[in-house]
């Protein structure tokens, strides 16, 4: 089997509507994207794909993994998800991304990211956390984290702190996002705030298109 063909299976977590014009073989703007997402720079992912036959820029590669517009869509399984906040920095200054984690299945339900962390940030996180998977009944896991426990008990939501068991699923995750924006400091460099999100997102389905 060509490497090409081997390489284009089993990826159609990648919707590719958004290349109706562009004169790059299918399989070689997923091949693209999910070498990016998987760990590669763009200029790696660009120049892997040069060996395959197929000449595009690293920026061609960027440009696909944002329009792709990829977004983490799973369901709950459990009567229990994982929250949590962490800093991440986005050409210099903090950002504060949010994230749910079923702990059952690892999959990431959802990613928000955020200027500030306060109690409305907070809100906004969880009323659009409830809104895609309507939580009614479902336990939130949290740490210490100031704003959620303070949101989450005013709200009247229902929540447990814990520091281990079912948690670890979302300290895994974040641990994933701290090693990828540390190892490839450049997907957060001169960008956008909303672009920076955009990658958090697909590397999100392409998490959960693992846990399988």
């Amino acid at each position: 089997m060509a490497e090409s063909e081997r390489l284009s299976k089993c990826i159609e977590w990648i919707d590719l509507s958004f290349v109706e014009r562009d004169r790059t073989p299918e399989w070689a703007i997923q091949v693209g994207i999910r070498c990016h997402l998987a760990g590669m720079s763009t200029r790696d992912a660009s120049q892997f794909l040069d060996k395959l036959g197929v000449q595009r820029s690293h920026v061609a590669v960027h440009n696909w993994v944002h329009k792709a517009e990829l977004q983490p869509v799973s369901t709950v399984s459990a009567d229990q998800l994982a929250v949590d906040e962490k800093v991440i920095r986005i050409n210099g200054d903090d950002y504060w991304l949010y994230g749910a984690v079923d702990p059952q299945t690892n999959e990431i339900l959802h990613f928000r990211l955020f200027p500030a962390t306060t109690k409305q940030t907070t809100r906004w996180f969880l009323t659009e956390l409830h809104r895609r998977y309507r939580l009614d009944g479902v336990e939130f896991l949290v740490d210490d984290a100031d704003y959620l426990v303070n949101v989450l008990d005013e709200d009247g939501y229902r929540f447990q702190m814990i520091s281990h068991g079912n948690r670890n699923a979302i300290e895994r995750v974040f641990w994933e996002i701290e090693r990828r924006t540390s190892s490839f400091a450049t997907s957060f460099s001169h960008v956008e705030p909303q672009t920076a999100e955009s990658w958090l997102k697909a590397l999100a389905v392409r998490h959960n298109s693992r846990q399988s």
